[in-house]
């Protein structure tokens, strides 16, 4: 097992966290597996049961998002990250092959720092700890700011249901005042970090010395194919995009339709609740008001579409669920092909599929690569291609982006972080499980004697 990084000029606070990990780390090393699966169905189990309270708390505190669908979250993550570690082995003896003589040993990682983003103050923290404990790992979160007091009640609330169980203390920890200075030194001082946040952030985690998991940022493109069922894509995208106020990384961002129907598909749209715009001058209304430096206007991340139309300057149906804006290029052509962290996306045409998979491109390129991409299509050979053709570690196909991180619809492994890759900047393109939080010792022994091919016949 790692130990923690070498002693430097610090917080006291951290040096006080630091040490009760410690004392934690060494309490957790003899758990069995059934120990270790205890505690994360009770930490699972009583984010669960408090969903409502918690969601309810968290949007008081960040004013961000949707109650319902916070609540729907913090029921939902819990539920698929525990059934997903469930009957999986983490600890000790993990696997044995006799064909190749190796017996596989789990090993803590040690020490985790995480970084809770306040977009996601319960389900991060939750998740963050299920996959850690699973690994017999200690955990310090550093939580969003703006959404301290709602991270710290949730790690309250899991310390809480794990102490009957006899859970050493301390295992999971939270900066109950952070700064970013501080957060900055618990990433260099922990033995792993998993990042999940801006991009400001998770290069800070990059930059910490420590081996880190982050996620990239998102910007989804949505293909729709000529034989796409529009009446499915118009009626998913919507309900991905207006997911939780459209704060969520994998939430749809750009509509790209073939241009011989685009007014049809913008129809489709239209009748499931989008406001469709293209006339230039109200479209850069709306690019002004998002984008008015060229970064993102934080007054509107998360808000409802009348206050994101109030802040252009222009009126929209009471009913509207998403405005739709028709881009004038695509990647840096417009700013509006970045990511749009609220119910506001864009629409360009293309002249063909493969034409549209390099629309996406060069979108994904200018912001979002290595995050996910959604193919509306019956036809394998596109959906192929796209899969083969796409900068990203997920596609989906005929149904919301916000389901890659594990659903009961799809095969995606559940999980609270979505790795971008190399193209995002990050360590993996994998949903991120409690394996990438242990390491594993391979013992070996000698095989019975076989004859090697001679190198003519190796290099033949």
């Amino acid at each position: 097992m790692a130990t923690a990084g070498n002693k430097m000029e610090s917080n006291p606070i951290l040096d006080a966290a630091f040490e009760k990990s410690r004392v934690a780390l060494k309490a957790i090393e003899g758990y069995s597996q059934e120990q270790v699966d205890a505690l994360c169905r009770a930490m699972g189990k009583v984010i669960f049961d408090n969903a409502e309270l918690l969601a309810k708390e968290a949007v008081e505190e960040t004013g961000l998002g949707v109650y319902e669908h916070k609540i729907l979250k913090n029921q939902n993550i819990p539920m698929l990250i525990y059934t997903f570690q469930k009957g999986q082995k983490s600890v000790g003896e993990i696997k044995r092959d006799p064909a190749k003589g190796l017996i596989y040993f789990a090993k803590p990682k040690g020490i985790v720092a995480a970084v809770v983003p306040i977009t996601n103050p319960v389900v991060t923290p939750c998740g963050n700890a299920m996959m850690a404990i699973k690994g017999r790992n200690t955990l310090i979160m550093a939580p969003h700011p703006k959404a301290k007091k709602i991270t710290a009640h949730t790690v309250r609330l899991m310390n809480e249901a794990i102490k009957p169980l006899g859970a050493p203390e301390n295992l999971i920890q939270v900066l109950e005042d952070p700064t970013i200075e501080m957060t900055q030194e618990l990433m260099a001082r922990a033995n792993v970090v998993v990042a999940t946040g801006g991009q400001a952030l998770v290069k800070a985690a990059y930059s910490s010395g420590k081996p880190a998991y982050g996620v990239g940022q998102g910007n989804i493109q949505v293909i729709i194919d000529k034989d796409a069922d529009l009446d499915l894509a118009a009626g998913s995208v919507i309900a991905g995009r207006t997911f939780d106020g459209g704060v969520i990384c994998a939430g749809e961002q750009c509509i790209i339709a073939p241009a011989e129907m685009h007014a049809e598909v913008m129809k489709a749209f239209v009748k499931a609740g989008a406001f469709y715009v293209s006339d230039e001058p109200t479209v850069d209304k709306f690019r002004k008001a998002i984008f008015p430096d060229g970064k993102i206007n934080r007054d509107i991340v998360g808000k409802p579409v009348q206050v994101i139309a109030g802040i252009a300057g222009v009126n929209v149906p009471a009913e509207t669920k998403v405005i739709i804006l028709k881009a004038t290029g695509r990647g840096r052509a417009d700013l509006l092909c970045k990511e749009k962290m609220c119910p506001v996306m864009i629409t360009l045409t293309s002249s063909s599929f493969e034409d549209a998979v390099e629309i996406a491109k060069a979108n994904l390129f200018y912001e979002g690569a290595g995050h996910s991409a959604a193919v509306y299509s019956k036809n394998d050979k596109h959906i192929e291609y796209a899969g083969s053709q796409l900068p990203v570690g997920r596609v989906a196909i005929n149904h919301p982006t916000i389901f890659v991180n594990g659903a009961p619809m799809n095969g995606f492994t559940p999980t609270i972080t979505l790795g971008c890759g190399a193209w995002g900047g990050n360590s993996t393109s994998e949903n991120l499980t409690f394996k990438h939080l242990i390491d594993v010792t391979e013992v070996g022994y000698p095989l019975p004697p076989k004859e090697m091919p001679s190198p003519d016949k190796i290099w033949e």
